[in-house]
């Protein structure tokens, strides 16, 4: 807890050194104030720097759990460092241009998936700059619940804050800053006047949409160091390597055809998905030829069997029957209308034999029930079931309330072709750049844009530099 006379006294020096300046002054928000803070100046005050430092750690409360510091680029980050290096908590840095060489990296440093980030702030107005620093952390996998910052201008910066789950920590407000700077004679009761009127006038500045709606991603790389399942990992990694983030849905009517195809469109995917019940002409050796094809072109093979009975029955009709899929499958999927027990039992298989499981969180069917509380449920099993699930079959995560879910899991969608639509059963289309842009989507799923072109490997080859572009433009 910061002492009055410490707070007074920071409050001093802070207009000695003149970084608290009266007149007029345009704000980011784009709004004219009679009082403007320049923070910045403390860098070569390294006593007030100190000082400074000191008390805004002293006015989190003891209650609130962190596990790292960041401070909002740049004025923050001195403020970041010394709270750092005095109180030996780790620190991470927000890049506010992502390079477009090299890692890539929206956040630098070492930190933990689940960790809980404190973000470190000069001063607060709407909030914006808050939120922009929360977003690419909560992306990277961070937890963000707190935020310090020196000065609340009191324009409703802690409310738009708290709308987005952040809670703020001021040392002071700058009622209470212009109040002490009044009283020790700084400034007159006419200028106290002023800024008091303005903050009434002023008391709301609203966050531009622009930020409250964009959603930060992670490069795949990135996000292939956070998987946790040995499939998920190379997954991220075959997308990175191929610049594919295109999946071909292999419904045809034999196993022949299936294998020429994929044979033909190998190149092009990061994954081929099968339905291996539709083929009249399964022979046991399909499982291995499917294999040989996949090694030879890198990509993973997806069986879409949707299990969805209870644990034990669906060990058995994973590992046995007629088509044994854990033998040649690395990624099925299944719904979980029979609770978390259908994780565990797949993952009794599956997990020693590195496969991993997508989970059907969503449909792209119309009428469909996969939605609100069911997804949510979906996401909340696939996070404590990391070690085996990979991600979910989506088909809008950027609408889910909860968010995306973890970084390390992936989202696979179907239902994609070059033209919005749908067809006579309800399947509803969407083009790649919606999928991976406006849905949020990490994958796109292809079946009949491919198979029924007039050359498929052409297609293919559209459709996964479609995704790819999308992919992106939306980093």
């Amino acid at each position: 807890m910061l002492s009055p006379a410490s707070m007074e006294s920071l409050i001093l020096q802070l207009h000695d050194i003149s970084a608290v300046k009266f007149g007029d002054f345009k704000l980011k928000s784009g709004i004219s104030s009679p009082i403007y803070i320049d923070i910045r100046l403390i860098v070569s005050y390294p006593s007030l720097l100190r000082q400074i430092s000191g008390a805004l750690t002293a006015v989190v409360p003891q209650s609130v759990h962190y596990d790292a510091v960041c401070g909002v680029p740049y004025t923050a980050l001195p403020i970041a460092t010394c709270i750092s290096v005095s109180s030996d908590v780790p620190m991470v840095m927000r890049r506010k241009e992502i390079k477009d060489y090299g890692t890539a990296k929206a956040i630098e440093g070492a930190y933990q998936e689940n960790q809980v980030c404190l973000i470190v702030e000069d001063l607060v107005t709407s909030g914006t700059s808050v939120l922009e620093t929360a977003a690419p952390l909560r992306a990277a996998g961070l937890k963000v619940t707190d935020a310090v910052v020196m000065i609340d201008r009191e324009q409703g910066g802690r409310e738009n804050l708290s709308a987005n789950g952040i809670t703020l920590h001021a040392m002071v407000t700058l009622r209470e800053l212009v109040s002490i700077l009044k009283e020790k004679g700084r400034v007159s009761e006419e200028m106290e006047k002023m800024v008091n009127k303005f903050l009434q006038e002023n008391h709301k500045v609203s966050v531009p949409s622009s930020v409250t709606t964009k959603k930060i991603r992670l490069p795949y790389q990135e996000r292939a160091k956070l998987a946790k399942n040995p499939t998920g990992k190379k997954l991220f990694e075959i997308v990175v390597k191929k610049e594919s983030n295109l999946c071909f849905s292999a419904d045809v009517s034999t196993a022949q055809q299936l294998l020429d195809i994929a044979n033909k469109v190998g190149p092009e995917i990061c994954m081929l998905k099968t339905h291996v019940d539709i083929l009249p002409d399964f022979t046991p050796a399909f499982g291995s030829k499917l294999r040989s094809i996949a090694e030879k072109h890198n990509f993973l093979i997806f069986e879409d069997r949707k299990f969805a009975d209870i644990g034990n029955t669906v060990t058995m009709q994973y590992e046995g029957g007629i088509f044994k899929i854990l033998d040649w499958a690395d990624i099925v999927n299944a719904h979980i209308i029979s609770g978390p027990g259908i994780v565990d039992g797949l993952k009794q298989k599956g997990l020693s034999r590195n496969r991993g499981l997508l989970l059907l969180a969503e449909m792209s069917s119309s009428g469909n029930f996969a939605k609100g509380d069911y997804t949510a449920a979906a996401v909340k099993i696939a996070e404590e079931h990391q070690d085996f699930v990979i991600g979910f079959i989506s088909v809008s995560p950027s609408s889910w309330p909860g968010g995306r879910g973890a970084p390390s899991l992936i989202h696979a969608t179907p239902g994609v072709q070059l033209v919005k639509g749908g067809d006579d059963l309800g399947q509803q289309y969407n083009t790649p750049s919606s999928v991976i842009g406006e849905r949020g989507s990490d994958i796109i799923i292809v079946g009949r844009g491919i198979i029924k072109a007039s050359d498929p490997v052409e297609a293919a080859r559209e459709y996964r530099l479609q995704g790819w572009e999308a992919y992106l433009m939306n980093l």
